[in-house]
């Protein structure tokens, strides 16, 4: 089942098409890979789903409702979280209460009945588990400071699953990660589809990203040029040339 749909999309910047009359469905449990070159419209596609750019035209669906047009905190409380290329810890606090800043949108508009006070305690049991998800378990008190890299982008995707998300947005997980912090980052997105949260992900490091999607949109200049399993997107010409092509020699 699709749980996001996106419809004929497009954006443009003053003379610039970044994105391109885009059509593709991501479905529950499925974890699919939006790559191109740069500035093929890639983070321009995820800001317009997270709703932090606004679309000229197109149609945006989650869970069978519109949702183009919305601010970010009401497209995040629908179930759609995303985490950034960047690192960005709430520094002078713990691990375990940067994960319940995640879980806000969780929460009783009334702090102070008691229905407010029994999500409190069941949302801290919910941010200890999926830090135990993560692998930072014997870290929950520590402070953020003390994270190493790899650590801190752990840190952020179970600060985005707090939110209990329907679909999860990741922005180059595994950029400046060493090749064993790369594989445990793609052992927890597999986690994460398993549970059946939907992943739609931009990545550059196609060593990372091919054995881990289900499927491929590819974009080129706004629009989508390819889409398929990995398999037909590695040995696509048009792929090849566009993106994979400028790695052909390695």
């Amino acid at each position: 089942m699709a749980i996001l749909q996106v419809t004929n999309l497009s954006k443009r910047f003053g003379g610039l098409t970044a994105v391109a009359d885009l059509s593709f469905e991501v479905h529950e449990g499925e974890i699919l890979g939006l790559i191109g070159p740069n500035g093929a419209g890639k983070s321009t596609t995820f800001n317009l789903i997270a709703g932090a750019h606004s679309a000229d035209a197109g149609e945006i669906r989650f869970a069978g409702h519109g949702i183009r047009g919305l601010a970010p905190h009401q497209i995040a409380a629908r179930g759609v979280m995303r985490t950034f290329q960047h690192n960005r810890p709430f520094d002078g606090m713990t691990v375990l209460e940067n994960v319940l800043v995640g879980a806000h949108t969780r929460f009783s508009r009334n702090p102070f009945s008691r229905q407010a006070a029994r999500e409190e305690s069941a949302i801290c049991v919910r941010a200890a588990e999926l830090i135990g998800f993560v692998g930072l378990a014997e870290l929950r008190d520590a402070p953020v400071e003390r994270l190493s890299f790899g650590q801190g982008r752990l840190l952020e995707i179970a600060r985005a699953l707090a939110g209990e998300p329907k679909l999860l947005l990741f922005d180059e997980p595994a950029a400046g990660l060493t090749p064993a912090e790369a594989e445990r980052i793609a052992a927890v997105i597999r986690g994460i589809a398993g549970r059946g949260i939907a992943v739609l992900l931009i990545e550059h490091d196609m060593r990372f990203l091919l054995p881990l999607a289900h499927r491929v949109v590819v974009l080129n200049f706004g629009a989508k040029i390819a889409e398929g399993p990995p398999e037909r997107i590695r040995a696509d010409p048009a792929v090849m040339q566009a993106y994979l092509g400028e790695h052909a020699a390695a």
